[in-house]
């Protein structure tokens, strides 16, 4: 959290989902006006994980048995929010993103949509710009966290 925070946070998980086949691509979702992750807000009692997954289950379809998560990637991301349930004022939202990827078995899955009007899978092709507030920083951190475990190797 950042330092001198008073305020309330309010915490959102999701998963960034790619696949490797046609080509490198990762899934987002479509809204009246911007793309973004299947995520959504933690419940009472439920870990990150379990937020994430629950979201990426309701808003995709896609099961946490469908998809391998990075057990060494976990993003952390406050940025201001300012939305009517909140009354209009701004508030610190902290973004909580996980890493999936589909088994080449799998990568053409079936995507219900229960909440967005479309979805698309972007190809990877850093640097991005898709999403100032969110998406880039994200997607900049998997740059970064993929070359570094590629010179690790």
């Amino acid at each position: 959290m950042p330092q001198n925070q008073t305020e309330p946070v309010v915490k959102s998980c999701g998963v960034l989902v790619f696949r490797r086949q046609p080509q490198l691509s990762f899934l987002l979702m479509e809204h009246a006006n911007r793309w973004d992750l299947p995520k959504g807000h933690v419940d009472p009692g439920e870990s990150e994980l379990e937020t994430a997954l629950r979201e990426l289950q309701e808003e995709t379809g896609l099961s946490a048995e469908q998809i391998d998560l990075d057990p060494e990637f976990r993003y952390s991301h406050f940025y201001q929010v300012q939305k009517k349930r909140y009354g209009k004022k701004p508030v610190l939202k902290e973004l909580v993103v996980f890493l999936g990827t589909l088994p080449d078995a799998h990568s053409n899955p079936e995507i219900e949509l229960t909440e967005h009007i479309g979805y698309q899978w972007f190809d990877w092709s850093p640097p991005h710009e898709i999403q100032l507030k969110s998406i880039d920083p994200l997607l900049e951190t998997v740059a970064a966290f993929w070359k570094k475990k590629s010179a690790l190797s």
